[in-house]
């Protein structure tokens, strides 16, 4: 999803020519936001944020610091859309026998064998397809029917008590509204939503309270928060039985996008799933009972996730004592959100005791939940400088390096990412200095 995102803009800034049957070099333009597309895309490819192998498909597959990261994103969504009361986690199918999905899973070679049968009439071949379409399976385009569905058993849970809400996490189908008309038009994202059941007359202030609060989420881990927007769905854009709409925006190099929907469905989509009387959905509301309304809240993780890839990147100049002009690209990542916070590396000394104090603060650091990177057991050896450099661009906050001065007084060289401070430090303190910024930062 990740490189599909890149794939799609790139292709807009290159007169509409499909991406995937190019030479990704030879689709980049100019300007600068392709200039920052590229380096964006070649840094993640560079840096274990996405597989090489993705640049030949159409889909993307992440690397060790891309799953990481994913992970951590929705690590703190969850966090947060949990952190009310009655707020219930759920797992549902992404798979339907209903076929009311736009994306169905067919057996290729069963449909091959209809359409090669010469003895079939078209009328018979026509049948035939339409049993085996009615006999696939369809794929989910949301989280949102799921949650409608699990409503019935979610209520004796909260003993007919509004509100509550049913959060989730799964991989739905979506459409690139720019290659709606091609053969293969829809791609596979991962959808955080939250379904919230509330009193008919306070639905509006939920709805004002969840996409404030959805906003200062997302602003939250980010390094430019103004680049963060909300703005209200038109009516023209508003869906069937929907009376208010609100999209969180990203503004990336080539515009706005949406990452995130927010919904006011009413009753209307309850009512459907659960065809039926409507005593059977109705809710206590103070002395009355009423059928809940809904408000739909729905991200799109992987677009979350290039946003905040582009969000952190910083290109820094810094002229030194010559006069020589450094450029330094860092992925300044929010420490909360940022795949490694720190690369353990060897200095100048005895290789094989360097490397045994590594491998004990390695599991050290393991042992406690600080993801570290073991840039000790790489081969080429590199300067200081360049080991920033590297780190910087994988966004590790902080670079740990064992030498001979360790092995003698217990001293070790720390770097910070953000300040880029190099300071020395006891090998005894480093792990609480660092369990103490991590959890500092969750606060930032």
């Amino acid at each position: 999803m990740l490189l599909h995102c890149i794939r799609r803009r790139l292709q807009l800034l290159s007169e509409k020519i499909p991406l995937y049957h190019r030479n990704i070099s030879k689709c980049i333009t100019r300007d600068d936001s392709s200039d920052e597309t590229s380096l964006l895309m070649q840094l993640c490819a560079e840096r274990y944020y996405i597989s090489s192998e993705a640049f030949r498909t159409r889909s993307c597959t992440y690397g060790p610091l891309g799953t990481e990261l994913k992970k951590n994103i929705i690590e703190q969504w969850t966090s947060a859309v949990r952190s009310r009361a009655y707020v219930f986690g759920i797992n549902t199918s992404s798979l339907s026998r209903t076929c009311e999905e736009p994306v169905m899973i067919v057996d290729i070679r069963a449909l091959n064998e209809i359409l090669n049968q010469d003895s079939f009439t078209k009328d018979e071949a026509s049948q035939k397809i339409q049993k085996l379409l009615k006999d696939s399976a369809s794929v989910r385009t949301s989280l949102l029917q799921g949650a409608l569905q699990q409503y019935a058993q979610a209520l004796e849970l909260v003993n007919r008590t509004l509100p509550f809400g049913l959060a989730e996490i799964g991989l739905c189908h979506h459409f690139d509204n720019q290659l709606r008309h091609s053969s293969s038009c829809s791609f596979e994202v991962t959808e955080s939503s939250l379904v919230w059941f509330c009193s008919p007359r306070t639905s509006s202030q939920w709805m004002d309270y969840w996409a404030h609060q959805r906003l200062q989420w997302w602003r939250k881990f980010a390094l430019g928060p103004s680049d963060f927007s909300m703005c209200n769905v038109v009516d023209e854009e508003l869906r069937e039985g929907t009376s208010h709409g609100v999209k969180i925006l990203y503004k990336f190099p080539w515009g706005s996008e949406t990452l995130e929907t927010l919904w006011s469905l009413g009753d209307t989509q309850l009512i459907k799933t659960h065809q039926g009387s409507c005593i059977n959905l109705q809710c206590r509301d103070g002395r009355k009972s009423v059928v809940p309304h809904v408000i739909s809240v729905s991200a799109n993780v992987d677009q979350g996730m290039l946003a905040y890839l582009f969000n952190s990147l910083q290109l820094l100049k810094k002229t030194d004592s010559k006069q020589k002009l450094h450029q330094r690209t860092v992925l300044k990542l929010h420490p909360s959100l940022t795949p490694v916070k720190v690369a353990l590396d060897m200095g100048r000394g005895s290789n094989s005791e360097l490397r045994q104090v590594c491998e004990g603060l390695l599991q050290e650091f393991l042992e406690v939940g600080i993801s570290t990177w073991p840039g000790y057991l790489d081969t080429m050896s590199l300067s200081l400088e360049n080991l920033h450099t590297k780190y910087d661009e994988m966004g590790v906050l902080f670079t740990v390096v064992v030498s001979e001065s360790t092995l003698k007084s217990g001293l070790l060289l720390v770097r910070n990412r953000d300040t880029t401070i190099r300071e020395t430090m006891h090998i005894s303190e480093i792990k609480c200095y660092l369990l103490k910024y991590i959890s500092a930062s969750d606060n930032i």
